[in-house]
């Protein structure tokens, strides 16, 4: 059964998530205008890419909403421990989503380098440069807001929709750097930036899609926080030692099970208490932990059988 802390914390967490994400589509749906207004009356076709490009991340912080209020539905009889792997799998789909932006601005850029056409390409206006600076400005602001509230919640969807806008001011920068060499006479510096940056998103997709793999396969949690859980169990009055500890991530949470060992000459009721106790102790001092299983050994008498 969920405590009230961790109801707490799960209610908490969605509204954050849900919170940063309205953020996300209202910056993104105003960039997407003043960048396509920008690319027309400019006459540069990169901006009205990046328009389109900041639009896709529209779709993307939808689905992380979506992910997150699915993964936050309490435990059911189909799915008695819970839903927080669903938020994994919105995860990987904006993975794919990010790989597959970076692959089109990769390929985009590779045709035109190859072809070798430079001289029919139009020569944008300042406001696309007005437009490509605002843009980098306000989509690493938003990248910065988000990762930071990723890592507070440690949620892969968030993190990853964080890397969507990172990407976005990325190819702001590409869009830049064309804008401007096109107007030095070297429009070909769009499609090479747009190339580089490519890689840069392909890699961000790649770390996102791994670490939401890991968090669906019963990937153990990180070697500080177990080591900080043995701490705290060994540190428990009546506990002699800790025989196992087991760690294994449920999306964004933690499943712990331990193994102690206590004098094995109290009755069950001691032992009980003494269960308890580790149990309430972890519960409040690891926010993370969403479920605690305490198996009691004997210390004077080896494991139970």
């Amino acid at each position: 059964m969920e405590t009230k802390n961790n109801i707490s914390a799960e209610i908490d967490f969605e509204k954050t998530a849900v919170r940063v994400s309205v953020v996300s589509i209202v910056g993104n749906i105003a960039l997407s205008l003043l960048k396509l207004l920008a690319g027309i009356f400019a006459h540069s076709g990169a901006m009205v890419s990046d328009a389109v490009h900041s639009a896709s991340d529209v779709f993307s912080s939808i689905v992380v909403i979506i992910g997150v209020k699915l993964s936050a539905r309490a435990s059911d009889d189909d799915h008695p421990y819970g839903h927080e792997r669903l938020e994994c799998v919105a995860a990987i789909i904006l993975a794919m989503i990010l790989l597959a932006t970076g692959l089109l601005i990769g390929y985009n850029a590779l045709v035109t380098i190859v072809s070798g056409e430079y001289e029919d390409l139009a020569v944008p206006g300042v406001p696309a440069i007005v437009a490509a600076v605002v843009s980098i400005a306000v989509k690493e602001a938003m990248f910065r807001y988000t990762k930071h509230y990723a890592e507070k919640l440690d949620s892969g969807a968030l993190m990853a929709d964080a890397w969507h806008h990172r990407s976005d001011a990325l190819s702001s920068v590409g869009a830049l750097i064309g804008v401007v060499g096109a107007r030095m006479g070297f429009p070909v510096l769009d499609s090479v930036a747009s190339l580089v940056i490519c890689v840069f998103i392909a890699k961000a997709a790649f770390d996102i899609f791994r670490d939401a793999v890991d968090k669906m396969v019963d990937h153990s949690c990180d070697q500080e926080t177990e080591d900080e859980l043995w701490e705290c169990v060994v540190q428990q009055e009546g506990v002699v030692g800790v025989d196992l500890l087991t760690t294994r991530m449920f999306g964004s949470r933690i499943y712990v099970d331990i193994e102690i060992a206590v004098d094995g000459d109290l009755t069950l009721r001691d032992a009980h208490a003494i269960a308890e106790r580790v149990h309430s102790t972890i519960e409040q001092s690891f926010p993370k932990v969403k479920h605690i299983m305490v198996h009691v050994n004997p210390a004077n008498k080896g494991k139970a059988e």
